[in-house]
């Protein structure tokens, strides 16, 4: 972890993910889906993980193009996708480049035109705003700071977003790891959904 990896302050999340009958538009709801499903998928390895990095595709644009995957996904995923046209397929990004940051790693990334939209599932210590002022310049001084705070929580941030701007984004805590308490939201972490935005630009 390096200094910048410090994020200090983010919006405040819903408690739940968002209810079938709330506003959001189809392929907003396949996101948040998506999104959600990705972090269950990491969470289910526990903490202490790498960031990972996932393609999001059209599940049915994918079956169209190699049949052959009906036999490999699940047939509750293959029965969804074909009545719904927004419904995505997460791809995981292997052997990912080494950079220094997370912002590196984005900037490296360019997606195909058969990508719908990506993922980034990344864990971050977090403290709250107040302590923001009180966090030393030096980088191994800060890592130590943050470590010692009796404040610092440990969260796991999944951030999705498509090609239209669209953005999904699921939290989970250390302190409250179950599948109740990841808080969900359209805009939890404004600067990784926007590095993660870039990537299609």
């Amino acid at each position: 972890m390096s200094a910048s990896d410090i994020l200090v302050t983010m919006t405040a999340p819903s408690s739940s993910p968002a209810p079938a009958g709330s506003p959001l538009s189809p392929s907003q709801r396949a996101l948040a889906d998506a999104v959600i499903d990705v972090e269950r998928h990491v969470a289910s390895t526990g903490w202490d993980a790498p960031t990972r990095v996932f393609a999001l595709v059209s599940t049915q644009a994918a079956l169209e193009a190699e049949p052959e995957l009906a036999t490999v996904l699940p047939p509750t995923t293959v029965e969804a996708a074909l009545a719904d046209p927004t419904h995505l397929t997460s791809v995981e990004q292997d052997d990912l480049p080494e950079t220094d940051s997370l912002e590196d790693l984005l900037a490296s990334i360019v997606w195909p035109e058969t990508v719908t939209g990506a993922a980034v599932v990344v864990e971050r210590s977090i403290l709250p705003p107040s302590a923001e002022a009180d966090i030393p310049d030096d980088p191994a001084a800060a890592l130590a700071f943050l470590a010692e705070h009796p404040d610092r929580q440990d969260v796991r941030m999944a951030v999705g977003v498509l090609r239209d701007g669209a953005s999904w984004c699921a939290l989970r805590t250390r302190a409250n790891d179950s599948d109740e308490d990841v808080a969900t939201g359209l805009n939890l972490v404004p600067g990784l959904i926007a590095a993660l935005r870039s990537t299609f630009l």
